[in-house]
């Protein structure tokens, strides 16, 4: 039995249209499920950062939250270098912050958002490290990430990477576990306070011996040099050295 050509493209056109309905509802059924999912995979950005949790350590919801007991969010407003009450925190979403536009820099940064959403990890009252989110241009598109500072806003604790594009088995090593160990006890800033942490080309010596340098990835250089860039504006004082400095001089706000 043949169809005539009007008949196909309506019944085409109706499928598509009762598909399109099915796709919809769906995901305005399951949207509050994505957001708590996409909160969750941030959290566990977070520990892994910090070194809380172990490489290949499995973590349902429920260990998160018992992790993240002893982690305390917070909002630190980059235009005024402080931490805004947690009411403020409350009702902040990142996608909605305001942005102003980012000086020349080289890790591809066009905008720079007025408040960001800060972790500091607590042993009782005392501030033991704050991870910090940080952004930037690798190879191939946007790295978003955490870098982790102890308490003395220098030493790092850890580098991880939750959303990247990078070639896997080259710049996508960025989250094998064995490379992000080696950022542990690696220092931010030199002596004088200028960001000085980089990748470089080859392996480096331990951080007693190279404080401020970091394996190269093996062919990989643009994804180093990236993560190098985007280190290096983040720490640097159009992002989070004025706030850091303030800790340092006048201790914890």
């Amino acid at each position: 039995m043949q169809y005539s050509m009007k008949y196909i493209f309506g019944f085409a056109a109706v499928v598509c249209f009762v598909c399109s309905i099915m796709i919809s509802t769906a995901n305005v059924g399951l949207r509050e499920r994505q957001e708590v999912n996409k909160l969750l995979d941030k959290q566990k950005s977070v520990l892994q950062a910090a070194w809380l949790v172990q490489p290949g350590e499995k973590l349902d919801r429920a260990r998160v939250e018992e992790l993240f007991k002893n982690v305390r969010p917070r909002l630190l407003d980059l235009t005024t270098d402080t931490i805004l009450d947690d009411g403020a925190l409350a009702t902040y979403d990142e996608a909605k912050s305001p942005k102003l536009p980012a000086p020349e820099n080289n890790a591809g940064i066009m905008e720079v958002p007025e408040q960001v959403q800060i972790y500091e990890v607590l042993d009782g009252d005392k501030v033991l490290m704050r991870v910090l989110p940080i952004v930037g241009k690798g190879l191939w598109g946007t790295m978003k990430g955490f870098l982790a500072l102890d308490s003395d806003c220098n030493t790092i604790r850890g580098l991880t990477y939750y959303e990247q594009s990078e070639t896997p088995g080259l710049g996508g090593e960025v989250n094998n576990p064995r490379w992000k160990a080696l950022w542990k006890g690696r220092a931010a800033y030199d002596a004088s306070g200028n960001p000085a942490i980089e990748v470089i080309k080859g392996p480096a010596d331990p951080p007693e011996k190279a404080p401020h340098k970091v394996d190269g990835l093996s062919g990989a250089t643009l994804t180093g040099r990236g993560v190098t860039n985007m280190l290096r504006f983040w720490l640097g004082e159009n992002g989070y050295a004025p706030f850091l400095k303030s800790i340092r001089e006048n201790g914890s706000v």
